[in-house]
């Protein structure tokens, strides 16, 4: 038996497998190669440690991080993460599952990114969910190639100035090798200016307009009117929201959007140096074959039970791979199981509580931070968890004596404004530990 637990193969397991294929030994496996190409010096690799030994090594390089208290969005929010969820994900048939072609074996796996597409069509108002894409910037990404295949002959995408940069900077470079002609729309005190899109759209050729639901200020967006003016002019309505946040303020489908994508990852899932995270799309039912990625249906098998299949996978490279709708060549079902288990945990309840815990701890905050002289208002718009301030001080001075205390805070943004975030993580103790420390910059 092998002394290591994370080996899956004993020596007899290896001895067996080789007499399967009728060769002696694992150096014959290789008898092919050439000699004078096998390498026959040693490997430059530590010596092999037992798994305690293991553990101690990754614990010492854990601490050589610096942990910070969080209190920065920008697209990435430290959301409560429910113990229940890593340990039923890391249960070997979820860690192991793949893309379920098999539908007769993989009635789990297809189960479960039906209700992860369920739940996303609840959140968003929309009719259909695909399961799933990378994350948020490339759903948004995705979604603006999707309007130029929907609308046909159309080549403009409106992009609002109000979405997160690094969300612009996919787009971006998605446009760049498709023939797409982007389009920014500028911010009006401190959202999307309806005028501007209406004088964009009046210009024509516009296949789709893509704004936040919250945008990078922190600032619930007022799309009233958008969906009207696009679709009037045979354009698509896209919608870039925070899927935390919809428990609580109008969804895209309120909003007429016809497109709704995001990132998943304020449903419960660890912030972890940038991923793995979760981007969501979902559509009206009129344009579910240009959706990319896969979509699992419910149906009946021949004796009349329910069970699930892949119903659509419009992009797959295995089939027509010339007209692919997309390069996304396999769904993060791990990461749609996780968002899955998140709400079905929560419910609607969890859900806007988490909303009304992180909307008190935030504006709890914003009002601290004012009244240290240090800030000044810069919107006078309703906020849920992130907000901006306009510093009075060096902003340098300040993030050093904050990293100095312990808080990772105060994000500058394009403007020269400073960006905050308070979820229901965050504490009073802790916010008035932030707020001293400010203080004292």
């Amino acid at each position: 038996m092998s002394n290591f637990a994370y080996f899956p193969h004993t020596d007899d397991d290896v001895r067996q497998m080789l007499e399967q294929i009728g060769v002696k030994s694992l150096d014959d496996l290789y008898s092919d190669v050439p000699a004078d190409v096998r390498f026959k010096g040693d490997y430059d690799l530590p010596d092999a440690m037992s798994e305690q030994q293991i553990r101690d090594f990754f614990a010492a390089l854990e601490k050589k991080n610096d942990k910070m208290t969080v209190f920065v969005g920008q697209g990435a929010y430290d959301h409560y993460t429910p113990s229940v969820i890593p340990y039923l994900t890391s249960r070997s048939e979820f860690l192991t599952a793949y893309t379920p072609y098999q539908a007769e074996i993989s009635q789990g796996t297809l189960r479960y990114i039906f209700e992860y597409q369920s739940l996303i069509c609840s959140l968003t108002g929309m009719d259909v969910s695909n399961a799933s894409m990378y994350d948020g910037p490339s759903a948004a990404a995705e979604a603006g190639k999707m309007v130029l295949s929907c609308t046909k002959r159309k080549s403009r995408v409106l992009v609002s100035n109000a979405l997160l940069p690094h969300v612009r900077k996919v787009i971006e470079t998605y446009s760049k090798y498709n023939g797409t002609e982007l389009c920014e729309l500028r911010i009006n005190g401190g959202r999307t200016c309806f005028d501007h899109l209406r004088e964009e759209v009046a210009v024509g050729d516009v296949a789709g307009v893509i704004v936040p639901s919250i945008n990078r200020f922190g600032i619930v967006e007022d799309l009233t009117g958008f969906a009207e003016i696009i679709h009037e002019e045979g354009g698509l309505f896209i919608v870039y929201c925070d899927p935390s946040a919809l428990a609580v303020v109008k969804s895209p489908g309120e909003w007429g959007a016809d497109i709704a994508v995001g990132e998943g990852q304020s449903l419960g899932m660890p912030l972890s140096f940038g991923g793995p995270y979760l981007g969501f799309m979902a559509c009206r039912k009129d344009f579910v074959r240009k959706l990319p990625g896969r979509i699992v249906g419910e149906t009946r098998d021949s004796e009349g039970r329910r069970c699930y299949c892949l119903t659509l996978q419009a992009r797959e490279q295995h089939i027509r791979r010339e007209k692919a709708t997309s390069n996304i060549c396999s769904n993060e079902s791990l990461m749609a199981l996780w968002a899955t288990i998140y709400l079905s945990v929560m419910g609607p309840e969890g859900m806007k509580e988490v909303n009304d815990r992180s909307y008190a701890a935030a504006h709890y905050l914003h009002d601290e931070l004012l009244k240290t002289g240090k800030f000044e208002a810069v919107f006078d718009r309703p906020f849920l968890k992130e907000f901006v301030l306009k510093p009075l001080m060096p902003l340098e001075r300040l993030r050093i004596r904050l990293q100095e205390g312990g808080f990772f805070a105060a994000l500058e943004t394009e403007e020269g404004y400073v960006s905050f975030c308070a979820t229901e993580k965050r504490t009073k103790a802790e916010i008035d530990a932030l707020v001293a420390l400010v203080k004292e910059a």
